[in-house]
């Protein structure tokens, strides 16, 4: 019975990479709907931004510990994509591991969705833009003046730092962190962006947590969650945004640092 209940390598990293990044978004989305709409009726009493880029922080944290041994945490498909750009990952996995961390986002997003209902509704009775920033983002967080391709540069430059320091973070050549503290440093990497990079376009910097979610809610009665405030068709910016910035982040990190290290 064992051996039956044996399971190929792949689809065993690909459950890693579901879970790890199923984490995340419970606690990254989870947030924002508490932020968003529980504080919408509540005078703000459960919580602000700082909530946000800390729960989110705590979630990418989670994740890349629950992944870590299996896959070494991507729970991002900038992250898998750049490596594999890089030659530091196979080809071949990368859809089957880009599958497994949209499928996580989009189940985790389910969760939120229903546990959060009645909140929801009474916040935001149409399900519309107002509470659409609960589960993808939009440029300038819907109330800003940032358009889409604002939203698009500002998703190239946060996953561009955030792969430069994923790749400084991870390479054992550059002394990375000690006693298996790497993920929690990521976290914290994530909780700076947040607070630095958050406003032009709510820092999704992963097109999993963006594209999972975003199917979530428009399966659950968003009928405008393809597009952003200003009616233009966004879904589309946090997906080219972060796979693009990842590799420039990755590619710069080799060039300025990677190269000029010894061999291990």
């Amino acid at each position: 019975m064992a051996e039956r209940l044996r399971f190929p390598p792949l689809a065993k990293e690909m459950a890693a990479e579901f879970a790890g990044t199923l984490i995340l978004i419970l606690f990254g989305v989870g947030v924002v709907a508490q932020v968003i709409a529980g504080s919408g009726l509540t005078d703000g009493a459960l919580g602000d931004h700082d909530s946000i880029a800390w729960a989110w922080g705590i979630g990418v944290t989670l994740g890349v510990y629950v992944a870590a041994r299996m896959t070494g945490g991507h729970i991002n498909p900038a992250v898998t994509v750049a490596l594999a750009l890089f030659k530091r990952f196979p080809w071949n996995k990368v859809a089957p591991y880009v599958l497994a961390q949209t499928a996580g986002a989009f189940v985790a997003a389910l969760f939120v969705r229903w546990n959060y209902t009645e909140v929801l509704a009474a916040f935001d009775p149409g399900h519309t833009i107002k509470s659409q920033l609960v589960f993808s983002t939009l440029p300038g967080n819907g109330t800003l003046p940032v358009g889409m391709w604002g939203g698009f540069r500002d998703q190239v430059i946060g996953t561009a730092i955030l792969l430069f320091l994923v790749m400084a973070l991870t390479d054992l050549r550059n002394n990375p962190p000690l006693a298996n503290l790497t993920p929690f440093i990521i976290g914290l990497v994530v909780v700076g962006i947040g607070m630095a990079w958050g406003t032009d376009a709510g820092y999704a910097i992963n097109p999993a947590r963006d594209l999972g979610p975003r199917l979530a809610q428009y399966l659950t009665g968003y009928g405008g969650a393809w597009r952003d405030q200003h009616g233009d068709l966004y879904f589309w910016v946090p997906i080219a945004g972060p796979l693009i910035g990842g590799a420039i982040g990755a590619g710069l990190y080799l060039f300025l640092i990677g190269r000029n290290l010894p061999p291990p």
